[in-house]
């Protein structure tokens, strides 16, 4: 008899039932348990404080409970979880990866990805910020004209570096790409003037005394054109492919994540603990640490999809990709 269970004909599993018991179930068969686990689920994340959903998720153990193998995967960069995501080295990425990156991953391969939780930012819940040196005499964008300035790895990073810079009147400014978790030190060594940066790198510096914030929540002033706009810039997704082969494992997926967003809606605070681990901060400064918002795709308003969609239209503007992607196309549907 074949070790195959899906080759398996239908009365000798019947017979195993049968000698295992009337009330044995189907999964108490070895090899059909192999045949029915779930795979792995393998998700990229950007060590930022955006992730903290899938961070807190994984932590508590909101995937295991749901029957699922996730497997954490930090990557330098949102760009790299892209690439990964196309190349099937991971399946989905965690808040925090450049939606901008997954947009110009659609471009390149369309249809491959499906946005199911963004991470909104603005001068309230702030995840975006421009810094400068402590003793920076830099008082506005303006000021930071012929200056070197240093902005995430990637292309998402890069042009909004360029538009903020652009936008607010830094006529000169180069922009110098460099990992996150470099800026502060890159700063306080004078290697900077400033840098277009995520959280919690603004926190830590200004905790250490080497660095303040000089203007949050820039990409809703000078994108999307008011400060207090949410922009999207952050996105947790999976592969349109992962979902279509293990539709059931997606769903169960994606509820479990959702676990993860409403425990840090109803308790910040204490959430702020898986912070650890996962970003460059950890024990008390994580309370200091200014937390993104979080939309479901299930909680999208015309509004959001409007921002989200200006958001997309300025690397069209700018000639990232050649093309209008819509993002209504991209968000998953239940």
């Amino acid at each position: 008899m074949t070790t195959n269970n899906f080759k398996t004909p239908l009365a000798t599993r019947r017979q195993l039932l049968k000698v295992l018991g009337a009330g044995a179930a189907v999964g108490s068969i070895p090899g059909l348990v192999r045949a029915q686990a779930a795979p792995t689920i393998r998700v990229g994340y950007w060590p930022i404080a955006a992730g903290l959903p899938f961070y807190a998720a994984v932590e508590l153990g909101y995937f295991k409970e749901a029957g699922l193998n996730v497997e954490a995967v930090r990557f330098a960069s949102a760009q790299q979880i892209m690439e990964g995501m196309l190349s099937e080295r991971v399946e989905g990425s965690a808040n925090g990866t450049g939606s901008g990156n997954i947009a110009i991953g659609e471009i390149a391969a369309p249809g491959s990805f499906k946005i199911f939780c963004a991470n909104p930012s603005n001068l309230k819940n702030v995840l975006d910020e421009v810094i400068v040196p402590v003793a920076s005499t830099a008082k506005t964008i303006a000021d930071l004209k012929g200056k070197r300035v240093g902005s995430g790895p990637g292309i998402q990073n890069v042009t909004l570096a360029k538009t903020i810079l652009e936008r607010g009147g830094a006529v000169g400014a180069t922009v110098i790409e460099l990992p996150i978790g470099q800026h502060v030190a890159a700063l306080a060594a004078g290697q900077l003037d400033g840098a277009y940066t995520l959280e919690p790198t603004g926190t830590i510096g200004r905790l250490n005394g080497t660095t303040r914030v000089l203007e949050a929540g820039v990409i809703s002033h000078y994108v999307l054109g008011d400060s207090m706009a949410p922009w999207f810039g952050g996105v947790a997704s999976l592969t349109s492919g992962f979902i279509k082969k293990n539709p059931l494992v997606a769903k169960r997926y994606i509820d479990a994540y959702a676990k993860g967003v409403a425990y840090v809606r109803s308790k910040p605070a204490e959430a702020r603990q898986y912070l650890k681990g996962y970003t460059a901060i950890e024990g008390a400064l994580t309370a200091e640490v200014p937390l993104a918002a979080y939309t479901l795709h299930n909680e999208f308003t015309a509004s959001d999809i409007a921002y989200f969609q200006k958001f997309y239209d300025l690397f069209l503007d700018k000639g990232i990709i050649t093309k209008r992607l819509m993002v209504d196309s991209m968000l998953h549907k239940a």
